[in-house]
Parts: structure tokens; C-alpha cells; sequence
């Protein structure tokens, strides 16, 4: 079912939220770093963060982006007292090759153990992800995504679909090239967004309409994150000013 966002903000008005991220409300990062696997990693958000925190003497970055497991938060969920959507892994990517599935079980068994939770699962490894689960369940209170920016990663979305979840969504974001046609069936959810940063690459309204008409036409609930550091016009100006409306109009559909 979608939902639209004035109903979205209605059901999430008690949940406290722990991020910015406009799709979720929490973030979760037993994972913190990760490596450049595609040309949407190129300005990676995560990376910039993760440097900074470091700078700033924060224990957990003390390794900056490389890759480091934290065993000491893995129950954290069992501490919060509202039910929440909740983003895996923000900072790093669950199924990187580098993290051993003996620890994404660790993750799993979390999950399962905090039904009250819906856990967001976005990977840009999606062959790695359904190697995972072909000898496991999905929880069903865990969706799985994955990015897609440019048209050499659309083969992410067959592997997802394969998969046996409640939700299967994915992130167009960064959005980099017009992706033309291609097949969303079995996909119940689709973020997009622009860059942002100094570095960012522009995206074309074009491209994003492109993906909404695709949507649109199977009932896939579309939710339009941003324009990010280049506006709708092709102008580059600060991403509040640049906003979120599409030709007038705010577009975030919920599941």
C-alpha cells in the first residue's frame, strides 16, 4: 500500500528521529566504512563524514572509512522505546565482501529479536546480498535495496528481485544518467535523489521523470528525496534553496 506523506508524517509523529534522512528515522551502524564499488561512490557523503568525525577525535571513526566491525553496538536497537524505520548500515554496506557472514548473522539475529523495528537494508552488492540469503530468511520486518546511479548497475535491480521480502526497494541516488527504460516489476518502492557537495554532479529533471512515469504506471510508490547541489533549472546553488519539489509539487510516497 502506498501512503502518501502527509499520512507518512502522521503515523511517525512520536518516533524520535536520529537522522536527516528523509525516508527513515534512524540509522543503525554496526559497520562503519567501505570501499568505492561504482561512479555513485565517487563523492561518497558517508566517506566525508566519517573523515570529519575522525578529525574530531570521535572513537568510533578512530580508523576513518576503513572498514571496521563494532561488536559493542550490535543491540543497540533492543534501547529504543519506539517503534522506528531503521536505515542498516548508513555508513558503511552490510554486505561488503570484507564483512564475514558470521557477522551479518550477528546483525540478522538483532532484527529478528526487535520485531517492532522495520530494517532498511541498502546494498550496491546485491550479487553478495542474495548470496547471503539463499541459505536464510529475509526477517520479515527487514526490506531490501539497493542503488542503482548509472545504467551499468541496473543489474542490481534482477538480483533483487529475486529475492523473498516483504518490501524490495530501490535508491536512485546519486541519480547521474537518464537510465531509459528498464524493468521495475516486483519492485515496491523507489527513492531518488541528486548530489550534493562542492563535487556534485548535476541531475536532469528528465531523468527523474522518467523514473516516476515508470513507477507510476505499476503502482510503485515514488518518493523524490532532492535536487541536491544542482537545481531543476541546471543551476548550482545550496541544496535547501534548490529543495525537493518537482515542478511544484512534493513527491514521498511511503510504503
Amino acid at each position: 500500500m502506498i501512503k502518501k506523506n502527509e499520512a507518512a508524517v502522521k503515523n511517525t509523529a512520536k518516533v524520535t528521529r536520529s537522522t536527516k534522512i528523509e525516508w527513515t528515522e534512524k540509522t543503525w551502524n554496526p559497520i562503519t566504512g567501505c570501499s568505492k564499488v561504482s561512479a555513485g561512490c565517487k563523492n561518497c557523503y558517508a566517506e566525508i563524514m566519517a573523515r570529519r568525525l575522525q578529525a574530531m577525535g570521535m572513537e568510533k571513526y578512530r580508523n576513518g572509512f576503513q572498514l571496521t566491525l563494532h561488536e559493542d553496538v550490535i543491540r543497540e536497537p533492543f534501547s529504543w522505546r519506539d517503534s522506528s524505520k531503521v536505515f542498516v548500515c548508513s555508513m558503511s554496506d552490510l554486505f561488503h565482501e570484507e564483512v564475514p557472514f558470521e557477522f551479518i548473522d550477528k546483525v540478522m539475529e538483532v532484527i529478528q529479536a526487535t520485531p517492532q523495528h522495520t530494517y532498511q537494508l541498502l546494498t550496491k552488492r546485491a550479487k553478495r546480498m542474495v548470496e547471503y540469503f539463499e541459505s536464510r530468511p529475509i526477517p520479515p520486518n527487514a526490506w531490501v535495496g539497493v542503488t542503482v546511479d548509472v545504467r551499468d548497475s541496473l543489474g542490481r535491480i534482477d538480483h533483487l528481485r529475486n529475492l523473498n521480502a516483504v518490501v524490495k526497494f530501490i535508491s536512485f541516488e546519486p541519480l547521474l544518467e537518464d537510465l531509459e527504460e528498464f524493468n521495475l516489476q516486483g519492485i515496491n518502492w523507489v527513492i531518488v535523489g541528486g548530489e550534493s557537495g562542492n563535487r556534485a554532479r548535476p541531475m536532469k529533471k528528465e531523468w527523474v521523470l522518467s523514473i516516476k512515469d515508470q513507477a507510476d504506471n505499476l503502482g510503485i510508490a515514488f518518493f523524490f528525496k532532492q535536487w541536491g547541489t544542482w537545481g531543476s533549472d541546471g543551476i548550482k546553488r545550496n541544496k535547501k534553496v534548490n529543495g525537493k519539489e518537482i515542478d511544484g509539487k512534493i513527491y514521498q510516497e511511503f510504503i
